[in-house]
């Protein structure tokens, strides 16, 4: 049975309405689920009921997935899940935000030699209030960059590292030294080509802390306006998490952020993998 689909905005993201996740998907289902991806970037299914060892096989039609060096958020079973929760032993919310570098603009695993693909979703339980995932469109970022822009970009390269966004944004709970020993800093370019559909994009994001070949504060200027510069309300999409979702969205012309919540008064839970890409970025 063919997918039915709704869009979710003008130019970004679809509803996926037919399908259980949960159950065996063919190779056609499969492709046009693949297809249905790099066409619109992010996909939405609804009302699904899978477990924690199933939202594995699912991401691993994708391809391979990251072992986050984030130990301390793996799922006791499958260390591909990266788990985030604010619900205590008594069942209600702590007022501990788990990872509060997902406030911020980001790509996940840009931090990587090889980069984050896909990340996929799941909603265990969601807020009434505020835990909103954004989107923005950085196909569309790319178009619309001014030409001054372009042109000082041009072979530019971004340096990322989650020691760095960690630190600033989490540094109460900072990396240990082997997790920092772990994932050396790596540079990606900033103006890139996606490997699938060779499309323009901007690749940046809160993990780039400087720019090669400028000095280091220079660079930091430059990432701090572009963060600002690439993103378009109207290149973006807003998902508001009920119980069951999963979203699935490319990290290769998307970045994403975690709107702010109650973290003592709204429980919060998901879990995700990401599926990393084994091409280099160019």
């Amino acid at each position: 049975m063919p997918i039915n689909i709704r869009k979710l905005t003008d130019n970004l993201g679809v509803e996926i309405l037919n399908l259980d996740l949960a159950s065996a998907l063919d190779d056609r289902t499969i492709q046009e689920i693949e297809d249905l991806f790099l066409q619109y970037q992010i996909l939405y299914f609804g009302q699904q009921t899978i477990n924690p060892t199933e939202h594995v096989q699912f991401g691993q039609l994708f391809g391979e997935l990251q072992v986050h060096v984030m130990k301390q958020y793996h799922d006791n079973e499958n260390p591909e899940l990266y788990r985030l929760s604010n619900i205590g032993q008594d069942g209600k919310p702590n007022g501990i935000v788990p990872d509060q570098g997902t406030h911020v603009w980001h790509t996940d695993a840009s931090w990587q030699e090889y980069t984050g693909q896909a990340t996929i979703i799941y909603c265990e339980r969601p807020t009434s209030k505020g835990g909103d995932t954004h989107f923005s469109d950085m196909y569309g970022a790319y178009e619309r960059l001014p030409h001054k822009w372009k042109k000082r970009l041009q072979n530019k390269r971004a340096v990322h590292s989650l020691d760095f966004s960690r630190s600033r944004r989490h540094g109460h709970q900072p990396m240990t030294k082997q997790q920092v020993d772990s994932t050396p800093k790596v540079d990606h370019p900033i103006l890139r080509t996606h490997p699938d559909t060779q499309r323009k994009s901007v690749f940046l994001g809160d993990h780039a802390e400087h720019i090669v070949g400028l000095p280091y504060q220079t660079g930091r200027q430059w990432i701090d306006e572009l963060n600002k510069l690439i993103v378009h309300d109207d290149l973006s999409y807003r998902h508001k998490w009920k119980k069951g979702d999963l979203l699935v969205w490319d990290n290769r012309c998307l970045m994403h952020r975690v709107e702010h919540y109650d973290a003592s008064r709204e429980g919060r839970t998901i879990r995700r993998c990401t599926v990393i890409d084994p091409r280099k970025l160019k």
